[in-house]
């Protein structure tokens, strides 16, 4: 009896052994954060720099929430506590959908009520923006530009009889900024205008099968196809910078990565985002192989924040 007793408590102190050291290597790992990426190669870019930022600079580990179809997906994923950071979000996109708020033309005021309002409502902090807003943005080649003299949007009034108008079907029926709205906005209709997926107009615009189209401002192919953006000249398209939003208990619980997440505060401009978009969508490179080379290309913007 004494001995099974003497082999119980040998036991019991190995078990306390082996679970000690289990919460010693969970501790010295830290937590997994659960960053939410839409399904764009923008947001994946993003989504894959905060993570690789986490791993390499903390004692945290990070995975992906990924392929998420909308914003709405994306902010529900918060919510529910699915994701603890959400990648990218716009504030003309936010202020309109989460918020269900009139839309503003300001973007300092924009900023102001989606940081406002997302902590009041959801307990969230919304970071300052990356550097960059991707908006809906009217381009043209550099050769069509000169040769019916276009800067702003205002002057396609001169061609919108002949000229072919390539736009992103959702834009047709949107509410607050959509082409109703714009027609109204500008005092112009495209005579002929045609809704396609908002991928495919950068190479029907380049190919000469359509002359002006609606593409969103970051993306990759506008500097690789020579386009140009025309000037939005009566502020019609709301502000959207873009910005990675955090669930306040992640904070909460892990003082440290804020300063660390501050890090990509204002780091990254249009041209860049441009760039870095056009790595993935042109040249098929990983996002996650992207986001590693910018970060180590700016050794993890150490030096300006340690």
């Amino acid at each position: 009896m004494r001995i099974k007793e003497i082999l119980l408590a040998c036991f019991g102190v190995v078990s306390l052994m082996f679970l000690t050291s289990c919460s010693l290597m969970r501790g010295a790992q830290g937590t997994t954060v659960k960053i939410a990426a839409q399904n764009t190669t923008e947001s994946s870019i993003m989504a894959n720099m905060i993570v690789q930022l986490i791993e390499h600079e903390s004692d945290n580990q990070a995975t992906l929430v990924s392929n998420l179809g909308s914003s709405s997906v994306a902010h529900e994923a918060l919510l529910r506590g699915d994701a603890d950071i959400a990648a990218t979000r716009y504030t003309g996109t936010d202020i309109t959908g989460a918020l269900r708020m009139k839309p503003t033309k300001d973007p300092e005021e924009a900023s102001k009520i989606v940081k406002k309002e997302f902590t009041k409502r959801f307990d969230q902090t919304w970071f300052p923006t990356y550097g960059f807003a991707n908006t809906y943005a009217f381009m043209v080649t550099e050769d069509y530009a000169k040769k019916h003299h276009l800067e702003n949007i205002s002057d396609l009034r001169q061609v919108v009889d002949k000229a072919k108008a390539g736009v992103d079907s959702t834009w047709m029926t949107r509410e607050g900024d959509g082409y109703k709205e714009f027609t109204n906005t500008y005092g112009f209709s495209f005579k002929n205008i045609y809704p396609m997926q908002i991928g495919l107009v950068y190479n029907a615009v380049e190919s000469g099968k359509m002359d002006a189209v609606l593409g969103y401002s970051t993306d990759g192919r506008i500097p690789s196809y020579d386009l140009t953006i025309l000037n939005d000249d009566k502020q019609f398209f709301p502000p959207y910078e873009a910005s990675m939003v955090v669930n306040n208990q992640l904070l909460r619980d892990h003082p440290e990565l804020e300063k660390l997440l501050h890090r990509l505060d204002g780091k990254i401009d249009l041209e860049t985002m441009q760039k870095l978009n056009y790595q993935v969508d042109d040249r098929l490179l990983e996002p996650s192989v992207v986001a590693k080379e910018f970060l180590e290309k700016h050794d993890y913007f150490r030096e300006e924040n340690d």
